[in-house]
């Protein structure tokens, strides 16, 4: 990925850019909420699979903005109407925005 002349991606002091570990917590809550969610609906699966996903991806480095947002909306359209899940939901969100604006 190409960056501007200048421009600099936070590190912390181990190397790592802050916002993929955000990231990778965010994606561990949800994965860990929706493992204890009750209820089976049909969608269950992509969810699953793409938070799977998302996290290879995070593991991996810098991911592709698009692929990101591409892994958001399958999870959040397969469990978008589970209420229980809309705070670990929100947070993938908001961590995926994050790594997505400033990549």
């Amino acid at each position: 990925m190409l960056q501007s002349v200048g421009q600099r991606r936070p590190v912390t002091d181990s190397g790592e850019d802050p916002r993929v570990s955000e990231l990778l917590g965010a994606v561990a809550r949800l994965r860990r909420e929706l493992a204890g969610h009750p209820a089976e609906f049909p969608d269950r699966g992509i969810a699953e699979d793409e938070l799977a996903a998302l996290h290879a991806m995070a593991l991996g480095g810098a991911p592709e903005p698009a692929r990101l947002r591409r892994s958001l909306l399958l999870v959040a359209g397969a469990i978008g109407s589970v209420s229980a899940l809309a705070a670990a939901l929100a947070a993938v969100r908001e961590a995926v925005d994050r790594l997505s604006s400033s990549g």
